[in-house]
């Protein structure tokens, strides 16, 4: 994507709530990339752990495709939780009986832009 709309990176499919891992992206949204990057290194949630996969590619899909970018001009622009499909799993019981077991997935969208860059 363009430096003007910023530069983005998309994880689908994820295995997942999107409801544990909303919290964690509401910490990180619009915060610079290096505090961005801090706050999830040192959370103990999975959901930091995805989140901080897809910062890092989205900034480094920046830093590739300008040269003159350094990462102290990244902040976290815009970060998406969305629902995936779920896996519906059969979860055997007692007495012959049988549960439904959902597996929620999740997609994770991720816009960095470049501090200090006004847009039209």
């Amino acid at each position: 994507m363009t430096a003007k709309q910023g530069y983005t990176a998309v994880a689908k499919w994820l295995i997942g709530s999107p409801s544990k891992v909303r919290p964690v992206a509401d910490l990180v949204r619009r915060k610079s990339y290096p505090a961005a990057l801090a706050i999830l290194e040192n959370l103990p949630n999975k959901g930091a752990r995805l989140i901080r996969k897809v910062v890092m590619s989205a900034a480094a899909n920046a830093l590739n495709q300008n040269r003159k970018l350094a990462e102290d001009m990244l902040y976290v622009k815009e970060l998406r939780v969305d629902e995936g499909p779920r896996l519906k799993r059969v979860w055997f019981r007692a007495r012959g009986r049988a549960d439904m077991q959902l597996k929620r997935m999740l997609h994770i969208s991720v816009v960095v832009g470049e501090i200090g860059k006004t847009e039209a």
